[in-house]
C-alpha cells in the first residue's frame, strides 16, 4: 500500500481520483494548493505525490526543491490539462518526472503508482493503416479527405489539390490513382521544373529534329499516362503563354507533338496541385480562368499538419518503422517524445516531420532502441511559432506558465471558462493568475 498526496484545486477531479486511488488499495490525502501541500509534507511521509502543474498560489513545480530535501523523497507525477505542457516543461523538471494529462483514466493512475509508466521497455507504437495504400491519419480532417477521395475516384473528373508546401499533395494524387483502379499508369511531372522552351516537349512530346537536341521521337506525359492518371505538380508555375496549349488538350483530348502535325488522342485523368489558395490564384492571375475550371472540376484542400496533430504519432511511428526496416535498427518512440512532436506546429508539414524523424534516427545509437531527439525541432526555414510557448534555457517556470495561459486564451478568443478547461485548472485559479500578472485586459 502506498501513501499518496494528491495536490489539485479541482474538487470534482479530486473526488474521482481519490476514489480510484483508494480502490487500488492505497491511502490518499489531498491538498488544494501549495500551502496545504507544504503543511502535509511536514506531518506525513509520502510514497508518491500527484501534483497539478497550475495551482491557485503558484506552479506545482515550485514544490520540487522542498521534496528534494525530505528524508525520503516521494516519486512525483505532474498533472496538467494541456497536452503541450509535457513537452514544454520537460527540460525544466527533468526526465524522471511522470506526466498525466486530464481527463485521466483509472489505468493511467494505476500505471504511474505501480511504476509501469517508467519502465524502459517500450511497446511498439500505434498500429498504422495506410488508406488507399498511401495516406496515414485517423483525424477528423483526414476522414473528411478520405470521403472526398472515395467519391471522386468513382469518376473520371479532373482534380485540383490545394494545400501548403509539404502537406503531401503528390501522395494524395497517388492515392486518387490507386482508388480509381485505372488501367493505365500514374505519371507525375513538375510544371515548375522546366523552362518555357522544354515544357511543351515534356507535356506533349516532340518529333525527331523538332529542335536542337531532339535526336529521336518522344512521347509526352499525356501520352505516357494513357488510361491512367497524370499528376501536374506546381501547375500555377506553368508559363502563362503555354496555358492555351494545355487548354486545347483538356478540351479536345488530343495532343500534337512539338514539331509534328498529327493529332494524337489521349485519355487520362489530370490531377494538378498548387500551394496557392483559390483567392491567390484568382488575384495573381497565374492561371487562366478557363484552365482553372477545366482542372479544378473537383478541388480538394489538404489540411496542414497543425490542424491534425493527433496524426503526428502515427506518422512518426510509420517513418521510424520504415527507417528501422531500411537500416536494421529497432528504434521505438517514448510517449513523452511523441507529446513533444505534437506540441510543435510543423510549418513544413509532413515533409518537415519526416526530415526531423530521419535526423533523430541518425543521431541515435543503432545498437539500442532509444531515440535521441535533436536539440531543436525548428528547421532553418520554419516560420516562428506563435501559438505554443517555446522552451529556452534560463526561462523560469512562471514565464512558461504565463505564456501557456496567454496562448490558450488567444486560441479560444479570450473565453476564460474554456481556457481554464483546456488548461485543467479552475476558472478562479485562472483569474488569480491573470490578476498576478497585472494584465487587466485579460480579466475584462
Amino acid at each position: 500500500m502506498l501513501t499518496v498526496l494528491l495536490v489539485d484545486d479541482d474538487p470534482e477531479f479530486t473526488d474521482v481520483a481519490c476514489t480510484i486511488i483508494e480502490f487500488l488499495g492505497h491511502e490518499v490525502l489531498t491538498a488544494a494548493n501549495l500551502a496545504e501541500a507544504r503543511d502535509w509534507l511536514t506531518k506525513e511521509t509520502f510514497d508518491h505525490v500527484l501534483l497539478d502543474f497550475m495551482l491557485p498560489d503558484g506552479s506545482g513545480a515550485h514544490l520540487f526543491d522542498e521534496l528534494d530535501v525530505l528524508p525520503k523523497r516521494p516519486r512525483v507525477t505532474l498533472i496538467t490539462g494541456h497536452p503541450s505542457v509535457k513537452g514544454i516543461i520537460k527540460g525544466l523538471c527533468g526526465p524522471n518526472i511522470d506526466y498525466l494529462v486530464k481527463p485521466i483514466q483509472r489505468e493511467e493512475i494505476e500505471a504511474v503508482l505501480t511504476g509501469k509508466k517508467n519502465q524502459k521497455k517500450q511497446e511498439p507504437g500505434p498500429k498504422v493503416t495506410r488508406h488507399f495504400g498511401h495516406l496515414i491519419g485517423e483525424s477528423t480532417p483526414m476522414k473528411e479527405l478520405y470521403k472526398l477521395l472515395e467519391r471522386v475516384s468513382r469518376t473520371s473528373a479532373n482534380v485540383m489539390l490545394l494545400g501548403e508546401s509539404g502537406v503531401g499533395k503528390e501522395v494524395v494524387a497517388a492515392a486518387i490513382h490507386a482508388a480509381s483502379d485505372a488501367e493505365g499508369p500514374y505519371i507525375a511531372t513538375n510544371c515548375g521544373a522546366f523552362s518555357k522552351e522544354l515544357i511543351g516537349s515534356e507535356l506533349f512530346g516532340h518529333e525527331k529534329g523538332a529542335f536542337t537536341g531532339a535526336v529521336g521521337r518522344k512521347a509526352g506525359v499525356f501520352e505516357q499516362s494513357e488510361n491512367g492518371t497524370l499528376f501536374l505538380d506546381e501547375i500555377t508555375e506553368m508559363p502563362i503563354d503555354m496555358q492555351p496549349n494545355l487548354l486545347r488538350v483538356l478540351e479536345n483530348k488530343v495532343v500534337i507533338r512539338v514539331g509534328g502535325t498529327k493529332a494524337i488522342p489521349v485519355n487520362c485523368r489530370v490531377v494538378s496541385a498548387t500551394n496557392r489558395s483559390m483567392e491567390e490564384i484568382a488575384e495573381s492571375k497565374v492561371l487562366r480562368e478557363d484552365i482553372y475550371f477545366r482542372l479544378a472540376v473537383f478541388p480538394i484542400t489538404i489540411p496542414p499538419l497543425r490542424e491534425r496533430k493527433e496524426d503526428i504519432p502515427l506518422l512518426a511511428t510509420y517513418f521510424i518503422d520504415e527507417l528501422n526496416k531500411e537500416n536494421g535498427t529497432n528504434f521505438i518512440w517514448e510517449d513523452t517524445q511523441l507529446d513533444t512532436l505534437k506540441a510543435y506546429d510543423w510549418p513544413g508539414n509532413v515533409r518537415e516531420l519526416r526530415h526531423f524523424v530521419h535526423r533523430a534516427a541518425i543521431m541515435s545509437d543503432p545498437e539500442g532502441s532509444d531515440i535521441e531527439l535533436p536539440k531543436t525541432i525548428e528547421s532553418p526555414f520554419a516560420k516562428k511559432q506563435s501559438t505554443t510557448p517555446a522552451l529556452q534555457a534560463g526561462r523560469t517556470i512562471e514565464d512558461v506558465e504565463k505564456e501557456l495561459i496567454y496562448a490558450t486564451l488567444e486560441k479560444v478568443n479570450g473565453n476564460k471558462t474554456l481556457a481554464a478547461e483546456m488548461l485543467g485548472i479552475s476558472t478562479k485559479t485562472l483569474y488569480n493568475r491573470l490578476h498576478a500578472y497585472g494584465d487587466l485586459s485579460k480579466e475584462e
